[in-house]
């Protein structure tokens, strides 16, 4: 048998339906458990209820999809750090542990929505409810399946449309029986895998490259990644000459501000990240859950984007062997061509589950946001068994649609450059209506609900302005071409600024909310006892271990700059 075969044998082949079928039962097995000892309520279908280290390996694990196997590596094998902005952010998800559990503890709340509605006014909560659906299904699922189906053609050799249609069927029928408890216990066996596995990628990758010197393999793919670029490099986090070809794509220092926004939307305020939050068993558990995923949430760089960039410098070495297709196909092409027959087959494995827990993560989000947020305020007196079925149903649906939307996003051209568009005009209507709902008293109602409306229509009519800007440009429309002409990450930042102004002019003319409505919710009414419950609920501990996630951001800004 050739253990240092390039392709997938027999071995493999075996491994992977071992261990899918070992993994399928494990998950089984523990959500039957937890049936017989507590009955399947809906709270621990939508929540699940887990300890801090299962919770931050679930954060992670939702966190890391096929557009990090598929996206990532291809980003770091095209443009280099750039894309690690949007990475190299454990530091945002302290955020959400130390300044936002507090509030959606004390509030006990399943949703995002359902928080805002407390907030704010209904209107609010529905808009941003329909909001995270509209953009799960045509910004997430889609594209989690769409190059899912990449990724297993380039690494299994599957067609397209088997890998694409089979991840989505299959971790519809996983969602659908397991809830957020199969998908906890998924995340809490696949995580180890995927790290361990992305990681051997890392530094065999390395060691291929230097002739069997990772040490050498480091020097020789940062040499690689300097020649790029028309000589402007692809090794540096930051592009500030607008000759540099990336500088459009990263715009000096605004691409930090920029991506923060996207990753303060993303990590403290979307459902599919907050959800596995909202189900720890209390604040401590809840904090440290987001401390550890702050530490695992560095670690992307080093799994995807970093052995992209060395995909890209073994290819450009013919005597290396190393072939690849397209950018897309780095990783796979990278997995087959550096680990032994059986270590493929064990990787992979960890990796088919990271697509299903990061799909499955969105399929529960949108069922429990759909049930929670419309379904229920209509049936109050519905049972925890007709809300789980809700759910079910609701995932089914969103299964449906996210298959029905593939051939149109195929058809889309650039993927990311429309995924990057899409998320920063959503994100900054989202973070004026949290941060300043939370931050501040003196907004009103209808304010929060004003910017949350004006923020995302202002952001379609950019988007369609922007579908059709090469036909504007060709009008005498010199006066308002800014508005579709401006850098996306500038724009983002101009939008979340004109979002604010209009909540606090709003707020001038409208009546406030009182008191008792705002209780717990916003950081100068919190009562007695909830300030003593969050002091109690950290220790000198958890300040270090959070201070060692910010030191470790500034360390590799500073390296990579």
């Amino acid at each position: 048998m050739d253990w240092n075969s390039h392709e997938f044998i027999w071995i493999d082949w075996m491994i992977i339906v071992v261990g899918i079928a070992a993994i399928t039962w494990a998950v089984w097995n523990a959500v039957q458990k937890q049936k017989r000892l507590q009955g399947e309520s809906s709270r621990d279908y939508f929540l699940g209820g887990e300890p801090w280290f299962v919770m931050g390996a679930a954060i992670f694990a939702a966190n890391i999809g096929s557009e990090h196997l598929v996206g990532l590596a291809g980003a770091g094998a095209e443009t280099g750090m750039g894309m690690a902005h949007w990475e190299m952010q454990g530091w945002m998800i302290l955020i959400l542990g130390w300044l936002f559990v507090p509030f959606y503890k004390h509030s006990g709340v399943f949703t995002m929505p359902e928080f805002l509605n407390r907030r704010y006014t209904r209107n609010t909560s529905s808009w941003l409810s329909i909001i995270t659906l509209i953009s799960y299904v045509l910004t997430k699922v889609s594209v989690t399946a769409f190059t899912g189906g990449i990724f297993m053609e380039s690494l299994l050799g599957l067609p397209f449309w088997y890998g694409a249609i089979g991840l989505v069927l299959l971790t519809g029928v996983f969602t659908v029986f397991g809830g957020m408890k199969g998908v906890m216990t998924l995340s809490k066996i696949q995580t180890p895998i995927l790290i361990i596995g992305s990681f051997l990628v890392l530094f065999l990758g390395l060691f291929a490259l230097g002739g069997g010197s990772i040490a050498e393999g480091w020097t020789n793919m940062l040499a690689h990644a300097k020649s790029m670029n028309a000589g402007y490099g692809t090794n540096h986090l930051t592009h500030f000459d607008s000759n540099d070809p990336l500088y459009d794509k990263f715009p000096g220092i605004w691409v930090f501000f920029g991506s923060a926004i996207i990753g303060f939307w993303y990590w403290c305020t979307d459902q599919h990240i907050v959800q596995r939050v909202l189900g720890g068993k209390n604040m401590q558990e809840m904090r440290r859950g987001t401390i550890l995923a702050g530490y695992l949430k560095i670690l992307p760089v080093f799994m995807f984007l970093i052995p992209g960039m060395i995909a890209a410098a073994l290819a450009a070495n013919p005597e290396s062997g190393f072939t690849m297709g397209t950018t897309d196909e780095a990783f796979g092409s990278m997995v087959k061509f550096v680990l032994p027959a059986g270590i493929k087959g064990i990787v992979t494995v960890g990796f088919i589950c990271a697509l299903v827990a990061s799909l499955a993560a969105f399929f529960n989000s949108c069922a429990t946001l759909y049930t929670v947020d419309f379904y229920k305020p209509r049936h109050a007196d519905a049972s925890d068994k007709k809300l789980v079925w809700i759910g079910r149903a609701a995932t089914w649906v969103v299964v449906i649609l996210g298959l029905v939307w593939i051939p149109i996003m195929m058809g889309l051209g650039s993927l990311y450059k429309y995924l990057q568009e899409v998320q920063s005009l959503l994100a900054p209507a989202i973070v004026a209506v949290f941060v300043m709902g939370i931050f501040s008293k003196k907004i009103t109602p209808k304010a929060g609900e004003a910017g949350i409306i004006v923020g995302f229509v202002i952001g379609m009519i950019r988007l369609v302005a922007n579908i059709f800007k090469d036909s504007l440009n060709t009008l005498d429309l010199s006066a308002i071409s800014w508005f579709w002409n401006t850098n996306w990450l500038i724009f983002e930042i101009y939008l979340l600024v004109f979002t604010v102004a209009v909540m606090v002019v709003v707020s001038l003319f409208t009546r406030k909310a009182n008191e008792e409505k705002l209780k717990g919710i916003t950081f100068f009414t919190q009562s007695a006892e909830q300030k003593a419950e969050t002091s109690a609920s950290w220790n000198y501990w958890d300040i270090v271990t959070s201070l060692g996630v910010v030191a470790i951001c500034i360390l590799f800004y500073i390296y990579f700059w």
